[in-house]
């Protein structure tokens, strides 16, 4: 059964509201719009619930049973322990956090592997360990491509190295990378797996514990949810850690790294992207009695086949074009329908003529300088980024391809 989007547009309230009706939505990468069942509970927390929770009075348990639930089934969705998944401002601020949690237990000399394919969120943070005496090895993309080898790992990797920091795919060049076979890589060196999927998430959610990564991290209000960063730090690494939390949360490993108390409301909001999760599995046709993690799986291929389906004529039609690069790949098979194009405007100017006609699209450099720049691309003119997800609709594919024919 193909994905009903006319069902699935029901349960996203933007597209009800009359300040942006007539516009189609290109910046998902940015942020997607959140659906119906996030913004319910949201609602309903601050109406009735937005006290300090785990008391003993109703609102308070209430409150408590909320955030517990959107850790638990979320964590489950994911197919890791719910006692795994924390929650924080950004995921940005997440990367931040566990660089310094890996900083207490490295010693000098000690090597960390970055890519130059990363949104700054994973690799700034890791980078900034070189100021304490930790090196820090770049593992590089194809210029011409953006195509981050497998291979050229191997030359990087010794045991010297004990992390190594890659995105499931790039905020820019959108290719897949194949997690699973990477994460293999750097065990057998013996080091630890983190894993940016910040770009990948909102395209289904993964299976982390198939993928094998020891850290996975993405963000809640890309993935249809509110402003929140979701890290998943796999038990024995994360007891393994100096603790970051305050010294009293030590012992619970959802608390060790986040210094910070939680945003109640907006935690709990995010079991609204399970009952969303559960709400396409049931209504194309999937059994009630699946396991969390299949439910999640049967919604990630239902969701990947749509997207493949309306991203291969979009990039037909940039290949057609001799004044657009393309980053990435030119097949949709492999890649997340995040497509950045290098034109001869600057983005931001590419952006605001696509705004004129209806077309909400990105310009910029998207916090991938580094990326931009392996490919031979000035951040300061920067790229027009096109990004959707499943909630998109043939209409504004054929929108969008006519808006771009109007660029230079």
């Amino acid at each position: 059964m193909p994905l009903d989007t006319d069902f699935v547009r029901v349960q996203f309230p933007s597209f009800d509201q009359p300040s942006l009706a007539g516009q189609a939505f290109f910046e998902n990468a940015g942020g997607s719009y959140p659906c119906r069942q996030v913004v319910d509970r949201l609602t309903r927390f601050y109406l009735t619930r937005k006290v300090q929770p785990y008391g003993s009075y109703a609102a308070s348990a209430a409150a408590g049973d909320e955030m517990d639930e959107a850790r638990a089934r979320l964590a489950a969705l994911l197919n890791v322990a719910d006692d795994a998944l924390s929650f924080g401002p950004s995921t940005t601020q997440n990367t931040y956090v566990l660089a310094q949690a890996f900083a207490g237990t490295m010693r000098p000399g000690d090597a960390v592997i970055v890519t130059d394919q990363d949104h700054e969120a994973n690799s700034g943070p890791w980078r900034r360990l070189a100021d304490r005496g930790f090196e820090i090895r770049e593992w590089r993309i194809d210029p011409a491509t953006g195509h981050l080898d497998p291979d050229a790992l191997d030359d990087l990797l010794d045991d010297k190295v004990r992390l190594v920091c890659f995105p499931h795919c790039s905020n820019v060049v959108g290719e897949i990378n194949d997690v699973a076979a990477i994460v293999a890589k750097v065990h057998a060196a013996g080091a630890v797996a983190c894993v940016d999927g910040v770009s990948y998430a909102p395209h289904g959610l993964p299976d982390v514990g198939a993928l094998g990564a020891d850290i996975y991290l993405f963000s809640a209000y890309k993935t249809y949810g509110p402003h929140q960063g979701l890290m998943i730090v796999r038990r024995e690494l994360a007891e393994r850690l100096p603790n970051q939390g305050h010294h009293f949360n030590g012992g619970t490993l959802y608390k060790r790294f986040t210094p910070a108390g939680p945003d109640h409301a907006q935690v709990a909001a995010c079991a609204g992207i399970a009952d969303y999760i559960d709400a396409l599995h049931l209504h194309h046709g999937g059994s009630p009695n699946a396991a969390p993690k299949d439910r999640a799986a049967h919604v990630h291929d239902l969701m990947r086949a749509r997207e493949t389906a309306l991203l291969q004529p979009l990039l037909d039609h940039v290949a057609s074009r001799n004044a657009v690069r393309l980053l990435g790949p030119d097949r949709a098979a492999p890649r997340a329908p995040t497509v950045g194009l290098a034109l001869r405007v600057p983005g931001t100017e590419a952006a605001a003529r696509l705004a004129g006609q209806g077309i909400m699209a990105g310009g910029g450099s998207f916090y991938a300088q580094r990326p931009l720049r392996a490919m031979g691309i000035d951040p300061d003119h920067g790229i027009l980024r096109i990004s959707f997800t499943h909630y998109t609709t043939e209409d504004d594919i054929v929108r969008l391809i006519a808006a771009l024919d109007t660029l230079e």
